[in-house]
């Protein structure tokens, strides 16, 4: 009877490709990619929440046009066109309120149970949860920001350049992430989707008034336009308006003139840069004790 020797042993079939350890990345992406598939099934299956997304905010455009078409030369800055005016703060306001539900989903799925099978399923990483839910509200908000810019072109609000809407993508991309994050830490840390019904109520209109969506900062009292320039509304749609009212821009041109100095092009989307950095960090410790 032979015995083979230690020496022998066959390597090369012990570090086998089924040995190897998995493709971390790559199944992280695959269960990002699953996990977003089943929002826009369930978006194709109720499309009720993205048409009411999409008739809110042209109707917006319709109504408050029509409204102050004959207002005073003047007030709403250089144009007289107020939907022209208006344009820059429905693209953002409906794109903020979109990342704002971001977080009912998950919620349900936290009272509906399905939330815990997906943290005790084998997942590469449960971030991918998250992963989900952001690159399905973002690509909802984009598309809804898309419609708004056609709607009101044939307004007569006009249309930007390809650079232009370009860079109203990268606005609306950067306030979506940064509001997303907020709601989905809610999410998790908030009890229930009452609760978070309830912030989002108490935040949602707040926000808007006290920003530059409906009037300019010279229309408003001091107070309130401090406030303003603190929200960070008001640096996405200065911008956005800015690309309306002039036809030509640079990242230099100065968007908004605020209490302690003027907001270039680039300076707002610095300041949108680092609210979405924020708001990502902030969530983390969140994120770690529940999906760790």
């Amino acid at each position: 009877m032979s015995v083979t020797p230690k020496s022998d042993v066959n390597w090369q079939q012990l570090a086998s490709p089924t040995d190897a350890p998995p493709n971390f990345f790559g199944e992280l992406v695959q269960e990002t990619l699953a996990l977003t598939r089943r929002l826009f099934i369930q978006l194709q299956r109720r499309p009720s929440t993205l048409l009411a997304g999409i008739i809110q905010p042209v109707m917006w455009l319709v109504l408050f046009g029509a409204l102050f078409q004959n207002a005073p030369k003047g007030l709403f800055g250089s144009t007289t066109n107020y939907g022209q005016f208006l344009a820059a703060g429905v693209i953002v306001f409906t794109a903020f309120a979109g990342a704002l539900n971001a977080g009912l989903p998950v919620m349900f799925d936290r009272e509906f149970g399905f939330l815990n099978r997906l943290l005790v399923a084998p997942l590469a990483s449960r971030f991918s949860i998250v992963f989900a839910s952001a690159i399905f509200i973002i690509s909802q908000s984009l598309l809804q920001a898309a419609v708004i810019v056609a709607a009101a072109a044939f307004l007569g609000a006009g249309l930007p350049d390809a650079a232009g809407l370009g860079a109203i993508a990268l606005i609306v991309f950067l306030l979506a992430l940064g509001v997303t994050a907020i709601s989905l830490g809610l999410a998790f840390a908030l009890p229930g989707h009452i609760e978070l019904i309830a912030v989002i109520f108490v935040t949602n209109l707040p926000l808007l008034f006290a920003s530059t969506a409906l009037a300019p900062l010279s229309f408003m009292p001091k107070w309130l336009q401090v406030i303003a320039t603190l929200n960070p509304l008001s640096y996405a749609i200065e911008p956005i308006r800015y690309l309306y009212l002039h036809n030509e821009w640079e990242l230099g041109s100065v968007v908004m003139p605020a209490p302690w100095g003027e907001i270039t092009f680039g300076g707002a989307l610095l300041v949108l840069f680092g609210f979405a950095v924020v708001a990502l960090l902030s969530i983390q410790p969140q994120l770690r004790r529940t999906l760790a």
